[in-house]
């Protein structure tokens, strides 16, 4: 089983604001700042697109899903994450 850590992202900020190692951690941080934006879970040590191709989660269909551009920013909506508005879970 592999490490997740969690990371906040305000929803206009271009980098993220937070990286928790519990959820219960990062839903405090985002409640006593009433932020606004995503919390997702991300593989310790790995890249979500490796993680992603190894869990069968995602199979490449097109030349450019090898090419590094599409690799550092690939995510994937089976990832665990949560909205925030304003402090609150959506």
């Amino acid at each position: 089983m592999i490490k997740t850590i969690w990371i906040f992202h305000e929803e206009a900020a271009r980098f993220a604001g937070g990286v928790f190692e519990t959820l219960e951690m990062a839903e405090d941080w985002i409640k006593k700042h009433q932020l606004s934006g995503l919390l997702t879970a991300y593989p310790l040590n790995k890249g979500v697109y490796d993680w992603a191709l190894e869990n069968g989660l995602f199979k490449i269909k097109k030349d450019n899903h090898r090419e590094s551009k599409f690799i550092g920013g690939f995510t994937t909506a089976e990832q665990d994450h949560y909205h925030f508005e304003n402090g609150s879970r959506e």
